[in-house]
């Protein structure tokens, strides 16, 4: 599986988990077709996000101006959670092309000012990153 569709499988397991409660392991199987195998970048991402999602809420909270996770809607929040771990955790991953496959999530899945939020979002979390 292309690391493109992973995270699209991602998403769509993590916005799974947010708005009802459905376990990992789970989620993953209701997002893949039938013969098709998640992989371990696909489970890195949805495992690792929900493993680590505390830390990666109080990393985004320090960067939403004016805005708390609550009120994001459920896409925007899920992508800014698993890019943030992918960023933070998915080292050989330059973080430049984690934003971008985020904003690109974005695109396709948010609203018309999702990307550029995501992008705005995630360019000051990778400010944490650089120092």
């Amino acid at each position: 599986m292309k690391r493109s569709k992973a995270r699209e499988k991602a998403l769509q397991a993590i916005f799974q988990m947010d708005v009802s409660d459905v376990e990992p392991k789970e989620a993953v199987q209701n997002v893949l077709e039938e013969g098709e195998k998640a992989d371990d970048f696909l489970n890195n991402i949805v495992f690792g996000t929900m493993e680590h999602r505390e830390e990666i809420d109080s990393t985004l909270k320090q960067h939403l101006e004016k805005w708390s996770l609550d009120r994001l809607g459920t896409v925007d929040r899920t992508i800014l959670r698993m890019t943030v771990y992918e960023m933070k955790y998915e080292t050989e991953i330059p973080v430049n092309v984690s934003i971008d496959e985020a904003i690109e999530l974005a695109k396709v899945f948010g609203d018309e000012k999702s990307s550029s939020f995501i992008n705005a979002v995630l360019s000051k979390v990778k400010t944490t990153f650089e120092n």
